[in-house]
């Protein structure tokens, strides 16, 4: 395995500070992260509650129901039929399963893969999102299957939960076999997957992180189960996994792969984006049971998930080798935002590369009355970044060294201390106690504190 470039440790260093300071003024219940590099787990930690009520704490060991990662999958499976010459991707739903409608018995696989078989979203009514009834069974997806689709095929991106579920019941057909079994022997023990299932119950000692509502409403969270079946929907929104096999499953999908339980031509195709998303606020498209996407000049592919209580999305950067895996288990989770921050942080390391000698000492935390303030060195320079913020490291103020303890504003923007001073201030003992920065003074957090409490308590 090739060794990870300079950069990438001091990187995953500060993705984890970040993050539990993240987890700490959001006050969210627990969050999963795991990033790899070329298939190996480099960091792979757990921050919160898996069980808010229980007070019992988040391991990085805990699943989580994923979701729409499941529609990945589910193409991924497709993909290995189409492999092994037992399907077309033009072939109709209706050449395998029959009793649908005319119009959705006439979309093909790719179709039913991409979103764009026109087909409804969640059919009549789904009150199992909301928690108020069981997941469809196969009888009554099959019946809601015999309604016409929303709208004409190959006109749009329009997600369905039906479409990827008639997927499933495709895979059954073909196979012989119940879809769940298939994908473990097929998809999930080649792709050495360990922690992943199709669906629920889990096996015997494996450890379902519950789900939690927000706490707007209420003023207070919910604990959802989170171990419901989702029954016959279970190709487009069962899975439960970790941040570790999520990494690892979706790094295998990058054509760049060193290892990969399906072939190069098969990874390219789900990854390429068959359809835009005109209405996304970001540049996004969707291939065959993946989304992509770009963000800091990265281009990545993964998927999201949203299930009752939990809140999940991965990515994969190709060009980097890069795979992130973000897990929440509240209906207020920010996996996403996260994500995004994390690719965010790891870009810049990679832009600056690691610190250098002269700069590698000047780090740590920092707190005012406006809140904390992080030093991050990195190349020959040190950022003055902002936890608190979505992105660290966007438009912060960037300082020069020059001696031991002094360093100017070297950049900042118009509002900032462009070219002022800043200072490293030691106690008696040798130690860093303070930090001015410009005409301000910055102090450890409970140094801050007992002055907050004296002044104003």
């Amino acid at each position: 395995m090739a060794k990870a470039p300079g950069w990438l440790e001091p990187a995953l260093s500060y993705v984890a500070q970040w993050l539990t300071y993240q987890m700490r003024q959001s006050e969210q219940v627990g969050c999963a992260v795991a990033i790899a590099h070329n298939g190996s787990l480099l960091l792979h930690q757990a921050f919160g509650h898996s069980d808010l009520l229980a007070g019992e704490k988040l391991t990085a060991r805990h699943r989580f129901r994923v979701a729409s990662h499941s529609k990945s999958f589910t193409a991924a499976a497709i993909m290995k039929l189409r492999e092994q010459g037992r399907l077309k991707l033009d072939d109709s739903a209706g050449k395998y399963v029959k009793g649908l409608h005319r119009d959705i018995a006439a979309a093909t696989i790719t179709q039913l893969l991409s979103h764009t078989a026109g087909i409804f979203r969640d059919g009549v009514e789904s009150p199992y999102w909301e928690g108020r009834a069981p997941f469809s069974d196969e009888a009554r997806i099959r019946n809601d299957l015999k309604l016409p689709p929303t709208i004409a095929a190959n006109t749009r991106l329009k997600y369905s939960n039906h479409g990827f579920a008639l997927a499933g019941l495709v895979i059954e057909a073909i196979t012989g076999e119940p879809y769940a079994a298939w994908l473990k022997r097929e998809i999930l023990k080649p792709a050495g997957l360990s922690e992943t299932t199709p669906d629920v119950p889990l096996p015997a000692k494996a450890k379902l992180a519950r789900g939690h509502s927000g706490k707007t409403l209420l003023g207070r969270r919910v604990v959802f189960g989170g171990d419901q079946s989702t029954y016959a929907l279970a190709p487009a929104t069962g899975f439960v996994s970790t941040a570790a096999d999520l990494v690892h499953f979706f790094g295998q999908l990058a054509p760049n792969a060193r290892q990969s339980f399906l072939t190069v031509a098969s990874r390219r195709e789900m990854i390429r984006p068959q359809w835009r998303d005109a209405y996304s606020p970001i540049d996004s498209g969707y291939g065959l049971g993946i989304i992509s996407n770009s963000l800091a000049g990265w281009d990545s592919f993964g998927h999201s998930g949203g299930f009752p209580g939990y809140l999940t999305r991965t990515a994969v950067v190709p060009a980097h080798g890069i795979a992130v895996a973000v897990l929440t288990n509240a209906l207020d989770g920010t996996p996403g935002l996260w994500l995004d921050g994390v690719l965010h942080i790891l870009a810049r390391f990679k832009k600056e590369g690691a610190p250098a000698a002269r700069v590698k000492n000047w780090s740590g935390r920092w707190w005012s009355g406006w809140g904390a303030t992080d030093l991050v060195p990195m190349g020959d320079k040190v950022l003055l970044a902002l936890p608190g913020m979505a992105m660290p490291f966007l438009k912060v103020a960037e300082l020069a060294v020059g001696g031991r303890d002094t360093a100017r504003i070297a950049q900042a923007g118009s509002f900032g201390s462009y070219g002022e001073p800043v200072r490293r201030i030691r106690n008696k003992r040798g130690t860093v106690s303070e930090l001015r920065v410009a005409s301000g003074r910055m102090v450890s957090e409970s140094a801050l504190a007992r002055e907050l409490a004296a002044r104003y308590d």
